[in-house]
């Protein structure tokens, strides 16, 4: 079983940057592919970016390829994301997400989750 806890939210004006970390335990982020999804008011969870394990390969949603960047920290057990040049319509909670076998990029691809940190963006 694989616990997640996210930090590093807040509030940042448009332009400006935040870097969310998600520390696991139970088990270790090497050996599982890591996620980040967000969920804005109204809207459904949708994915942001993940990190495939072993190959380290990124995968980028659209409306944030080029702002964000995903990360994984195995010594510190950590998986990142770096979230620059924000922006008002990434006003969201944020949640990171693991799975051992990699299924795709769906919310039902993902095993394990956070309970989320919540970032806003004032314009």
């Amino acid at each position: 079983q694989m616990h997640l806890t996210e930090s590093g939210g807040g509030l940042v004006q448009a332009g400006g940057s935040l870097r969310l970390t998600c520390v696991a335990s139970g088990s270790t982020v090497s050996t599982h592919n890591m996620g980040w999804f967000r969920h804005a008011p109204g809207e459904a969870r949708e994915f942001v970016a993940a990190i495939r394990r072993f190959t380290d390969a990124r995968y980028y949603a659209d409306s944030v390829r080029g702002r964000f960047t995903i990360d994984r920290d195995d010594i510190r057990n950590t998986a990142r994301l770096q979230m620059n040049n924000l922006k008002p319509e990434d006003t969201a909670v944020y949640f990171c997400a693991a799975v051992e076998e990699y299924r795709g990029h769906e919310r039902y691809d993902y095993d394990y989750w956070g309970q989320g940190t919540q970032v806003t963006v004032s314009s």
